[in-house]
């Protein structure tokens, strides 16, 4: 957000102010922000945004204050909001009776300011491989263009907000990561981020436990299609016949991947790939190699081509935390900490890399995917079968789930209640020179055996 009268930045901890910050006190489960209205002030931020209640314990204290010009902004954006100097005369306090609304309503307005001035917002969903794809294009993007994305897992219904207003106001190309666990909540982001571009990466059995089929889940993604103004731009994989009911006339539509308009051509020496985008043929070396990663990339070059960059040359991407970041530990191990989520599809794919890049020998630390429904032993014994066929010759599984693997892999294996047992077993069955995967739900833990493992190198 712009420097000045306004705040400078938002944050909704309290713990994190900093001097001209807006803090926005959300009711939570366990703890409401609200209540730490005052010490956020204390620390110097411009104001808060609060429920009334907090709101009047805050301002009581001090003389009444007409509304700034800052705050008839904000009020604008919803309902009746109230402002009061705190006690310390340094602060604006900001009452909403939904401040979660109030937020998404000052991204909204956020978003429609960077449009204003040309910035262009592109909108990536997907079941899997939609952090990786934004990482790829905000750094194709990068190379022509001032370019701002999600930071971290910024992509719920209070994350994207957030993403959306850290964007600097020279901004001209916003990129935005959507999640989802139901239907309804995909819809509800774009809402908020109004995307020039919209990108679905691929449709797959994630949340099948809500959501129960991957007709619905196909529904619940091309809710950013439903959501696009007219003349907007889709991009989507060329052969997902789950979308096919979901495209729209009004909207232009580009496909990736095999049969589609952009495909990848042929893989030279050194690195380089050749990608055709309709009739330009298009040279990357990218710092990447791992197939659904080039598959993400079609996608992000589809999306980057509609913004009018076109790529060339060396592409160089940091990956988000714990998505296939390869650590060299000692006596020659490598690992691959790829253990922020997981569900069929991305296992598969991370199993396909460590067959693909180990030198010696495949290890993998397996760990339950959750939320897969009734389906969820056969996705798990499906998952062992894959792993096995690509060379794995040491699978250690965590968890009850991820146990029922062991029925279906014929190699040596071996299982864990908990990651923290993991951790303890999986050094003593290692040998030097391997290569040992670490991938599993969130709900696991299994970034303690990363840890571990390098913590003990």
């Amino acid at each position: 957000m712009p420097a000045g009268p306004g705040p400078t930045r938002v944050t909704i901890d309290s713990r994190a102010v900093q001097p001209g910050d807006l803090f926005v006190g959300l009711p939570g489960a366990h703890v409401d922000g609200g209540a730490y209205a005052a010490q956020a002030l204390a620390d110097g931020a411009w104001g808060v945004l609060v429920a009334p209640a907090h709101a009047e314990r805050v301002a009581r204290a001090a003389p009444e204050a007409p509304l700034s010009g800052s705050s008839v902004a904000l009020a604008a954006t919803g309902k009746r909001v109230a402002s009061q100097p705190a006690a310390s005369q340094r602060g604006v306090v900001l009452a909403h009776s939904d401040p979660l609304a109030a937020l998404q309503s000052l991204a909204r307005a956020w978003r429609r300011e960077l449009g204003a001035h040309g910035a262009k917002v592109v909108a990536i969903t997907g079941s899997t491989g939609k952090t990786s794809t934004k990482d790829i294009l905000a750094a194709l993007l990068a190379q022509e263009l001032r370019t701002a994305s999600s930071p971290r897992n910024l992509n719920t219904e209070i994350g994207l907000p957030l993403a959306v207003l850290a964007a600097p106001p020279d901004t001209q190309a916003l990129v935005l990561e959507l999640a989802m666990r139901g239907a309804g909540q995909i819809a509800e982001l774009v809402d908020i981020a109004e995307p020039d571009v919209g990108v679905i990466v691929n449709i797959g059995p994630v949340h099948l436990e809500l959501l129960g089929s991957l007709e619905a889940i196909a529904a619940a993604k091309a809710e950013l299609i439903a959501g696009m103004q007219p003349g907007a731009t889709v991009i989507i994989p060329a052969d997902e016949p789950l979308l096919d009911a979901h495209r729209r006339a009004d909207l232009h539509t580009i496909t990736f991947g095999s049969g589609g308009d952009v495909v990848l051509g042929e893989r030279r020496q050194h690195g380089e790939i050749m990608i055709q985008a309709g009739p330009r043929s298009i040279t990357l070396k990218p710092s990447f190699a791992q197939p659904h990663n080039l598959l993400n990339l079609l996608a992000a070059v589809a999306a980057a081509r509609v913004l009018g960059v076109t790529p060339a040359g060396e592409l160089h991407v940091e990956f988000s935390a714990l998505r296939g970041e390869r650590v060299q530990l000692q006596h020659g191990i490598t690992l691959i900490n790829d253990c922020y989520n997981a569900n069929p599809m991305s296992m598969r794919a991370a199993i396909d890399d460590l067959a693909a890049s180990a030198p010696g020998r495949r290890v993998a630390v397996l760990g339950d995917m959750l939320e897969l429904g009734p389906e969820q032993q056969r996705f798990h014994r499906d998952v062992a079968q894959h792993a096995g066929a690509r060379g794995v010759e040491l699978l250690l599984t965590v968890g009850p789930l991820a146990a029922e693997m062991r029925s279906a892999f014929a190699g040596e294996s071996h299982a864990a209640p908990d990651a923290s047992t993991a951790a303890a077993l999986l050094p003593t069955l290692l040998r030097d020179g391997d290569t040992v995967l670490v991938k599993g739900s969130r709900g696991v833990g299994l970034e303690l055996i990363a840890q571990t493992l390098q913590g003990a190198s």
